[in-house]
C-alpha cells in the first residue's frame, strides 16, 4: 500500500514471563508482601498515565483494572532521549531514525501499583551510525 510504513521488526526479544510467574507465585504463597510486589514508583505511574498503551489484561494482583504497558528506550545513539518512556508512534519513528536501540516494556497497574518487566527487544534499522 503506497505511503504505508513498514512494520516494526523486533529483534533479540527477551520474554520475562517466567520471572513474572515466579514473582506472582511468591506473592500468593506469602514469601513476598503485597507492598513489596506493588511498589511502582510515582514516575512509573505517571508514565503509564501519559505514555502507556492500555491492554486487555486484568492486573494479576488486584484484578480490578486493566494493565498498561510502558515502553522505555535505551541506546547510545539516542543521546538525551535514552531512558525515557515512548509511546507506540514514537517507537515507530525511532525505529526508522536510529540504527539500534533496546526497548524495555513494563506492565503497570494504575490501581494497586503492581509493575513488572514483561519483555525487551531491539529496534532500529540494524546498522550503527558511523562515529563522528
Amino acid at each position: 500500500m503506497p505511503g504505508s510504513e513498514p512494520p516494526i521488526r523486533r529483534r533479540l526479544v527477551v520474554d520475562y514471563g517466567l520471572v513474572k510467574r515466579a514473582a506472582l507465585a511468591d506473592l500468593r504463597k506469602g514469601a513476598v508482601t503485597r507492598d513489596d510486589a506493588c511498589d511502582a514508583h510515582p514516575y512509573l505511574l505517571r508514565a503509564a498515565r501519559h505514555h502507556g498503551e492500555p491492554t486487555d489484561t486484568l492486573c494479576p494482583v488486584c484484578r480490578r483494572v486493566r494493565l498498561t504497558h510502558v515502553a522505555y528506550v535505551y541506546g547510545d545513539e539516542l543521546g538525551r532521549s535514552a531512558g525515557r518512556a515512548a509511546a507506540a508512534a514514537e517507537l515507530a519513528r525511532l525505529d526508522r531514525e536510529y540504527g539500534e536501540f533496546r526497548v524495555y516494556v513494563v506492565e503497570v497497574c494504575q490501581s494497586c501499583a503492581w509493575n513488572h518487566l514483561t519483555v525487551s527487544y531491539v529496534l532500529g534499522r540494524g546498522e550503527q551510525r558511523p562515529e563522528r
